[in-house]
């Protein structure tokens, strides 16, 4: 490559360097009331700040409105509008611009720039997303939706309007059983209860074994996928016989994080509850214990 196609080339890389480094001259930027926004602004250039609706208030140092009083740098607005204009009146100027808009202050940091922004546009934030809450329900209305549950059939048959807004899903010959070894849960209906965000589950407890089983009537713990869901009540006894079954009743209301479920009855759902040991055996009396009996004062 000879001298004059190098420099050329320097020349290309220098400038395509400058272009690169230079600010858009119309930007559009999502306000942002956390961060400050640095504004190039020029002395022969207009730059104009457009809000989404009408400004509130303007509070800055070092601008004049008219021109005609010393200032660095030179706005113009209209009451009730939502935008305005600046421009600097000397070079180097720099100041800070606070504009309240919506019930919040945006602070704007303005510079005196030969590369000045003209136009910036800016964009309200996007709302937060909502977040469905499950609802809060006393144990009285808990326990009543257990009561809705055991009596489904006969409600609607003889009172539909009572059960409207509730979905059932029976099992029938094909239960979906959790299995272990010693018992088993086996789920026999599941209803949802979409108002209170609830699912009721009917399970079955059986007891394969000749001891008896003693549980926590408290533990009862759905899982769906990779998802744990807690109960917020149940009608159980906390005991299963030996060789016999139980029918329980429980119920799961929302999320743990206190959002709502939404579950849907086609899901697969793993029943757990927790077990307790039973309680330790009593050892033997010795043969070589010693009885200590309370001394008998005579009459």
């Amino acid at each position: 490559m000879n001298t004059r196609s190098a420099f050329s080339l320097l020349l290309l890389l220098t400038a395509s360097a400058a272009l690169a480094e230079r600010p858009q001259a119309i930007e559009r930027v999502t306000l942002d009331d956390r961060a400050v926004a640095t504004v190039p602004v020029a002395t022969n250039r207009v730059t104009t700040i457009s809000f989404p609706g009408p400004i509130t208030a303007i509070d800055g140092f070092g601008f004049t409105l008219g021109g005609k009083s010393p200032g660095q740098f030179q706005l113009a607005h209209t009451r009730g509008s939502g935008f305005l204009s600046v421009r600097a009146l000397a070079p180097k100027a720099a100041t800070n611009l606070n504009i309240r808009w919506n019930n919040r202050t945006y602070v704007f940091e303005l510079v005196q720039s030969d590369t000045p922004v003209l136009a910036l546009n800016l964009e309200a934030p996007a709302p937060a997303e909502s977040v469905p809450v499950a609802p809060r329900l006393s144990p009285a209305r808990l326990l009543g939706l257990l009561d809705k549950a055991q009596a489904f059939p006969l409600l609607k048959a003889q009172q539909p309007e009572a059960v409207a807004d509730v979905t059932a899903r029976t099992f029938g010959s094909h239960p979906q059983i959790t299995d272990f070894n010693d018992y088993e849960i086996r789920l026999e209906e599941v209803f949802r209860f979409d108002a209170e965000d609830t699912l009721v589950f009917h399970v079955l407890l059986r007891n394969k074994s000749d001891r008896q089983i003693r549980y926590l009537p408290g533990s009862f713990r759905v899982r769906v996928g990779d998802r744990l869901y807690y109960q917020s009540v149940s009608d159980a006894p906390g005991v299963l016989p030996p060789m016999a079954e139980s029918t329980v009743y429980f119920a799961i209301t929302g999320s743990p994080d206190g959002r709502r479920n939404d579950l849907s009855l086609k899901n697969d759902f793993t029943i757990l509850v927790t077990r307790l040991a039973p309680p330790a055996a009593l050892p033997p009396p010795s043969t070589n214990s010693l009885s200590v009996h309370p001394r008998q004062e005579k009459p």
